[in-house]
């Protein structure tokens, strides 16, 4: 079937790469046209995770392009409610309407064990993948009400919000918090019919992921681990025989939510996981 998101507009944060961009791309790809902002540039000093950059967002545009479809693309820092609200109006303004959130922005940081997190480490988490989540939600929904075609709003948490991992406390929190926002968005813009969920993912082949710090944490035993050192750890990690899963097995559950084909689901944390849940 083609076409599952045929004349709509879909804002996605962090789409610069990774599952941000695959997510654009495929939303593109069945008919939407495209709102996407990125930092486009680093959070948290010393990460060993590489930032975006605005190159990176303009070949998401690309990419988008090709597809057939308008994109527009600001460089926004998903903490900043005002450049947040104003790229997305500038958005609504330039393509004529809203139907999409996907508040998809993420990142990864610190390693230690909880009482030991510093407290940099715990804002730049938690304003980004909790509050930055919100602040996206907030400044589209107005669009999405005053439109009066109901819409979809889907929240990037992680199998992380459903269970926990030791050395990932701050991060566990933001994603169990994810939850809570996308539970009760649920109810509250339920009456507009605007449904709200959120994806689950477990380790996805991207640079948050895939990166020497990970390796490392997934491998201390190992001086130099490598991906292949890791997928032996990681494959423990679920039922199915993969270390991993790819962007675009992410954005087809996005796609799927963001579809009339879920037109009645809502309030649903949807896991792709691998059977991680299981274990």
């Amino acid at each position: 079937m083609a076409g599952r998101v045929e004349g709509k507009v879909a804002f996605i944060t962090g789409a610069a790469r990774g599952q941000g961009r695959s997510h654009a791309v495929r939303l593109a790809e069945e008919g939407a046209d495209i709102i996407a902002v990125d930092i486009c540039g680093p959070i948290t000093e010393g990460s060993p995770i590489p930032a975006s950059t605005p190159d990176d967002l303009a070949e998401t545009a690309e990419l988008v392009k090709n597809a057939g479809r308008r994109i527009v693309t600001a460089q926004v820092d998903v903490r900043d409610y005002p450049a947040v609200k104003e790229a997305v109006d500038a958005g609504v303004e330039q393509l004529g309407r809203l139907d999409i959130i996907v508040a998809n922005a993420g990142i990864g940081n610190g390693g230690e064990v909880l009482h030991e997190t510093s407290e940099s480490d715990w804002d730049d988490m938690i304003g980004v993948n909790l509050s930055g989540v919100w602040k996206a939600v907030k400044a589209g929904v107005p669009h999405l009400i005053s439109g009066g075609r109901g819409g979809s709003i889907v929240l990037t948490s992680s199998v992380g919000g459903l269970k926990a991992y030791p050395h990932t406390g701050h991060y566990i929190a933001a994603k169990h918090g994810v939850v809570g926002l996308m539970r009760t968005f649920a109810v509250e813009l339920g009456q507009h019919s605007i449904r709200v969920n959120s994806v689950h993912p477990t380790n996805v082949s991207t640079p948050m992921f895939m990166n020497e710090g990970t390796f490392k944490m997934f491998r201390p035993d190992l001086e130099s681990p490598g991906p292949e050192d890791m997928e032996i750890v990681a494959k423990l990690m679920h039922v199915l025989p993969v270390g991993w899963v790819d962007p675009v097995d992410i954005s087809n559950a996005v796609l799927f939510l963001a579809s009339d084909e879920s037109r009645y689901v809502t309030g649903l944390p949807m896991t792709v996981d691998a059977g991680s849940m299981l274990k």
